[in-house]
């Protein structure tokens, strides 16, 4: 059995008849129609603004707080040829937000520059001494995009230097605002944009906007940047959110722009074909690799440049950078999760993982891979031998605010910033201890119940039948998909899996066909499950799927299939894992290991891992159940495996069934052999079969195996005595039929079960477990 990752929570479901009405009026098919009710566009003119929306949705850019007095000092610094220096920030909306912002103050002739800090030594947000460097080499004024609204101290010293500032910025207010000389920000608390939920580049256009004298018809050309951004920053993809990132992929997909062009093509996009994953996938995590890496100037000077060649070099950089990051990623994700399912770190609510010398700017994806993992608020951190500190991210589920759980120890800290789910830190490592009672006890003070599961919203369940050409464009139109307009997610119930398999350089992604009684077939690709495949493969008619529709193109032909979200196997797991071979390896984890013969166990003691539990048959008192019951060698009746399965109760068994010789293959000895055992018995007395029975089998040509079934067979019926390993024949040997004695039916019992249990394929093995385990 495999239980979902998620808590499915379909949504509640539209009548039929209302569907039926409603696809009518607006000459939709009922799965459009069903869509389009399920987000609440129930009306025409809802449906249309939604699906075709134009330029008239998007809200007056002079309706912002602050606008018209930030872009009247931004232009009286244009007139007068001051020095303008835009100051971003090193992640991909700081870095679309200021090319944007560049872009737009070179239209109007300005005297402007570009800087991003450098997040391990200027850090985010204005700095003091990045302010004091840029203002001794000339800059008159600074415009931030993507930040300022915190940068008080650096913003103050700039004042005491006679240098303004005009902040730009979306992210969270602080109690007291900086002293600049505007402040633009969607959420002012003395404002009243009627949308909150732009990103910096978002709010970067619509000061473009008002620079230029400009509508946004007229600026469409800086859409793709808004595009980039937006996905990027995942911010709400509703109200005018939802119509600059739909212009903006449009853009996208004929932008002149040649660093954008070139860095498509090192990612593998195809412009023309663009969607909001390409960008959330492809093009934003390489303009993020820079930042996470060290200087992210380059990626400014990419989007901006009008320099072919250049553009080619400086996206082969970026893409290489990525693969650093990548590669960084792999290798601490794999130390970290390790760290995580230790017995110590199983047995918290919290955790926090560090290592020494890892980067510091791949831990926030770190943590988060950590907390899509074991679903626990997640520390992932870098330890400074040197300095005596752990710096490094975090990141929370939902319900558990991870700001407010590290505030209280605040004061212990170096360096402390973030919100509820998410946080940056620096900790003595003489402080780790308090630290980490904070985050354990604050599940208590927040009544948090980490064994719930998250909810993953469901529309509705589909046949497979609607996994086709006309539903895919449906759901599409709906899009782009992020934040607060989710891609709907269909649940799926076929009547049976097959094909399954495994993907990937690391084998760790699978693909099964979904089959239903009508004979549909479609293809389901669940990423990072493949280590579940035996899970699917055991109990193929009890598969249940969630995922999203996709379109695959290969070799000019297109299919249809399902992106798994999350799936669930019902009834037990059977791994055929049948093996000659017993190696440390097959021990790793601390399940219930059963053995049917002594001998076996004492000789394996020492593979056992911490935590793992051996159990004798006829020796150890068996358990009623057990989460994961290992087989380890094969009986010798089939009727003593019966009676375990029959008692212990496992949602997953695995079967080893390793035997040293194998009775099935050396058979029953023949009446040839039999005699010719005889012939010698009768004719040598004192035969060492303690220390010669090698040499024996060797002279009579029979193997070593079956050459002791006979000899055990022979003493029972009395035709040899042994005593003390020496073998003799009897004088007068009784008279008995060797198919009688209970040596004879052991060994025809042994090769019955080894046929079955051995040599059998893994279909009628996985049969035969199952009906002795029901």
């Amino acid at each position: 059995m495999l239980e979902s990752k998620y808590d499915w929570q379909q949504a509640p479901q539209v009548a039929d008849e209302k569907v039926a009405t409603f696809a009518h009026d607006l000459d939709v098919s009922p799965f459009m129609a069903r869509l389009l009710l399920a987000r609440k566009l129930d009306t025409a003119d809802k449906v249309n603004e939604w699906l075709k929306p134009t330029i008239d949705v998007l809200h007056d850019p002079h309706e912002m707080f602050d606008i018209e007095k930030g872009v009247a000092r931004i232009q009286a610094a244009v007139e007068a040829g001051d020095q303008i220096t835009v100051y971003g920030d090193y992640d991909a909306d700081g870095l679309t937000s200021t090319s944007l912002m560049y872009e737009a103050l070179d239209q109007l002739g300005a005297n402007v520059n570009t800087y991003i800090p450098n997040r391990f030594t200027d850090g985010y947000g204005p700095n003091v001494a990045a302010f004091n460097r840029l203002i001794d080499a000339g800059t008159q004024l600074f415009v931030t995009v993507d930040n300022g609204v915190a940068g008080n101290e650096a913003i103050d010293a700039a004042a005491k230097r006679g240098v303004d500032v005009v902040v730009t910025d979306h992210h969270e207010l602080p109690e007291q605002l900086p002293n600049a000389a505007a402040i633009i920000h969607p959420r002012h608390p003395q404002g009243h944009y009627p949308f909150g939920g732009l990103s910096g580049v978002g709010v970067a256009f619509k000061v473009a906007q008002v620079l230029l004298d400009a509508t946004a018809d007229e600026l469409s050309d800086e859409l793709d940047l808004v595009a980039i951004g937006e996905i990027a920053d995942l911010v709400p993809l509703n109200d005018e959110n939802h119509a600059l990132v739909k212009f903006g992929l449009q853009v996208i997909a004929n932008t002149q722009r040649p660093g954008l062009i070139a860095l498509m093509k090192a990612a593998g996009i195809d412009g023309q074909t663009i969607n909001e994953e390409h960008v959330g996938f492809g093009i934003a995590p390489r303009l993020n690799a820079l930042g996470r890496l060290g200087d992210a100037n380059p990626a400014v000077e990419l989007l901006t440049t009008f320099d072919d060649a250049r553009a080619e070099e400086l996206a082969s950089e970026i893409n290489t950078q990525n693969e650093r990051r990548q590669q960084l990623v792999k290798d601490i994700s794999g130390d970290a999760l390790a760290q995580a399912q230790t017995p110590e770190n199983q047995a918290r609510k919290t955790l926090i993982i560090h290592g020494k010398g890892w980067h510091e700017g791949v831990l926030g994806i770190v943590a988060s891979k950590i907390v899509e993992a074991t679903h626990k608020p997640t520390l992932v951190m870098s330890e400074d031998s040197e300095k005596g500190t752990l710096k490094g991210s975090g990141r929370s589920i939902a319900g558990y605010d991870l700001f407010n759980a590290i505030n209280p120890v605040r004061d212990q800290m170096v360096a402390f910033g973030g919100h509820a789910m998410a946080c940056g830190l620096t900790c003595p490592i003489d402080q780790l201890d308090t630290l980490a009672a904070a985050l354990e006890q604050a599940c208590v003070d927040q009544s948090v119940d980490l064994t719930t599961k998250p909810a993953l919203s469901v529309a509705g369940r589909v046949p497979l039948a609607d996994v086709n050409a006309a539903d895919y464009a449906a759901v599409q139109e709906l899009g782009p998909f992020g934040t607060d307009n989710p891609q709907p997610v269909f649940a799926f119930k076929p009547t049976s899996v097959d094909n399954v398999r495994t993907m990937g350089a690391a084998k760790n992604h699978l693909k099964f066909q979904m089959s239903d009684e009508a004979g549909h077939q479609v293809a389901a690709i669940a990423f990072g499950r493949g280590h579940q495949s035996e899970q699917v493969t055991a109990n193929p008619e009890n598969v249940r799927v969630a995922g999203t529709l996709s379109a695959n193109t290969w070799q000019g032909k297109t299919t249809y299939q399902v992106m798994v979200k999350d799936f669930s196997v019902t009834g037990i797991t059977i791994v055929d894992s049948r093996t000659n071979h017993l190696a440390k390896s097959l021990f790793e984890r601390p399940d219930t290991y059963l053995f049917f013969h002594k001998k076996l166990v004492d000789q394996l003691q020492d593979y056992l891992p911490e935590g793992a539990q051996s159990l004798c048959v006829g020796r150890d008192e068996l358990p009623s159940s057990c989460d994961h019951l290992v087989i380890v060698d094969c009986p010798d009746d089939l009727d003593d495996l019966k009676q375990v399965l029959s008692q212990i109760k496992t949602d997953e068994l695995t079967a080893y069934f390793y035997e040293h010789d194998s009775a099935y293959l050396d058979g029953m000895p023949s009446r040839a052999e039999y005699g010719k055992l005889f012939k010698f018995i009768a004719s040598h007395q004192n035969v060492d079969i303690a220390h010669q029975l090698p040499t024996l089998a060797n002279y009579l040509q029979i193997d070593d195996a079956k050459l002791i079934f006979m000899i055990q067979l022979f003493f029972e019926v009395g035709f040899v005595k042994i005593d003390s390993g020496v073998m003799n024949g009897v004088s007068e040997p009784p008279h008995v039929n060797l198919t009688d004695a209970a040596a004879y039916r052991q060994r025809l019992t042994r090769i019955d079960t080894e046929e079955k249990l051995l040599y059998s394929k893994a279909p009628q093995l996985k049969a035969w477990l199952m009906g002795a385990m029901s």
